[in-house]
């Protein structure tokens, strides 16, 4: 009679670790389970859905999510507060959204433009062009709140510059012109002013129908000699 062999401890272990129908590893993410790769027949791996890569960018996005959000409802209850105290103390907080919109009906446009040149998206970390999103965001908030506005442009409007903005959303529905073509190409160039800090030239007053340009570009210094010089040459 053949003797029955019996499993030692050890190699209970391993067919309890072994999954039952996989051959290879899951890893749970924020509730999703997401395989880090299968394999066929002859140990070839099989492209999944998402790359390391793009998980990583996947979960970067979810989390910069979920803090916006959270951000969001803090402010919100801050403005709350804020508006409760000013009418306590009867402080005029300003115009509020509905007037705002009042405004924008009845006030004339100056002819003058205002244009943020977004074309050194190259020369940028994804940090420094976040920081001239927010620029952006803040001139927008300003001009909306003038009592002469002018007309607020954006040119070089790529598709780097389009990933960054939708965080945003709505944006689309500003009141800004978008425009994806430079500025050369969108106003007259007799009519084009660029101001940059290194130009000996100062400006005592803004023209009508002139567009003056802001380049879009936090260098830290690093490439402003090289702006001044691409401006000259153009």
């Amino acid at each position: 009679m053949d003797k029955k062999e019996e499993n030692s401890p050890q190699d209970d272990a391993k067919v309890m670790n072994e999954p039952e129908e996989d051959n290879f590893t899951r890893y749970t993410l924020f509730d999703i389970t997401i395989d880090s790769g299968l394999k066929d027949d002859e140990g070839n791996e099989i492209p999944r859905p998402f790359t390391k890569n793009q998980m990583r960018k996947w979960l970067k996005k979810v989390k910069w999510e979920n803090r916006k959000a959270e951000k969001r409802a803090k402010e919100k209850a801050r403005a709350k507060e804020r508006r409760r105290e000013a009418r306590e103390a009867n402080i005029d907080l300003g115009p509020n959204r509905k007037a705002l919109k009042k405004m924008k009906l009845e006030r004339p446009k100056k002819s003058t433009a205002v244009v943020i040149d977004l074309s050194f998206d190259h020369l940028m970390m994804e940090k420094d062009r976040f920081k001239v999103i927010k620029q952006i965001l803040r001139c927008y908030s300003i001009n909306r709140r003038s009592e002469t506005p002018v007309q607020f442009h954006i040119t070089s409007f790529g598709e780097k510059s389009k990933t960054d903005m939708s965080r945003h959303n709505g944006y689309e529905h500003w009141d800004i012109n978008f425009h994806e073509a430079p500025y050369l190409e969108v106003f007259p160039k007799d009519k084009i002013v660029y101001l940059t800090s290194e130009s000996d030239n100062v400006i005592e007053q803004f023209e009508e129908n002139t567009a003056y340009i802001i380049g879009g570009l936090v260098d830290h210094n690093k490439h402003k000699v090289d702006l001044y010089l691409l401006l000259h040459h153009k």
